[in-house]
């Protein structure tokens, strides 16, 4: 009889740990906390429905960016400091006697944050920053622009901590402007409010009952 070949078996090959996918802690809770929140509060068939934030963009205007370009290369590493994220610099789209600019002219620096770098400003935004505003009473629930979207300005850059103030060349003032996609004014209210914004309360309607 033939002698059977012993055929070896290979050792299963052994499956590599993944690492562990990093994700900003706002970011989870708003998928572990505020989705199921908003469902029960509006009624979303499922959280699909639920109003998520897109994109923040940072827009910083400047006036004398033409004439001053240390200015404007100042403003723009300050940008990129307190985003994280290289701007863009904005030029002006056609000419404005009055401020005696031109056409293609430089007039500030823009950056537009999504996914993780944006959940990680608006991080720094809400703990570190807008506490450190000189004179802050919250942010009014009143700058919504009827279709979930929400601006405000911020006066001096020094409140963020990236900024050195004695490396700054003046105090300058941003736009910021946070795009959802709630369809109301009142779902993109209740979605920032969970998130942490400092936005101040609605005031209630009170009936007053006529005397008879």
């Amino acid at each position: 009889m033939a002698e059977e070949k012993k055929i070896k078996k290979k050792a299963p090959a052994k499956k590599k740990k993944k690492a562990p996918v990093y994700s900003p802690s706002l970011k989870k809770i708003y998928s572990e906390e505020i989705t199921s929140v908003m469902q029960k509060k509006f009624n979303y068939s499922n959280k699909m429905e639920v109003p998520r934030i897109t994109s923040v963009a940072l827009n910083m205007g400047l006036g004398d960016a033409k004439t001053n370009s240390k200015n404007l290369e100042s403003a723009v590493e300050e940008m990129t400091l307190i985003s994280g994220q290289k701007p863009i610099i904005t030029k002006s789209k056609k000419d404005i006697s009055n401020f005696k600019i031109r056409k293609g002219w430089p007039v500030g620096c823009k950056v537009t944050l999504r996914s993780t770098m944006m959940y990680e400003f608006l991080e720094r935004l809400i703990s570190v920053a807008l506490p450190r505003e000189r004179d802050f009473r919250g942010l009014s629930f009143k700058s919504f622009d009827g279709r979930g979207n929400y601006n405000f300005g911020i006066k001096e850059q020094i409140i963020f901590t990236e900024i050195e103030y004695d490396k700054i060349e003046s105090i300058r003032g941003l736009n910021v402007t946070i795009t959802t996609t709630a369809k109301t004014d009142d779902e993109a209210y209740q979605l920032l409010k969970l998130l942490g914004f400092p936005l101040r309360e609605k005031p209630v309607k009170q009936e007053v009952e006529e005397a008879a």
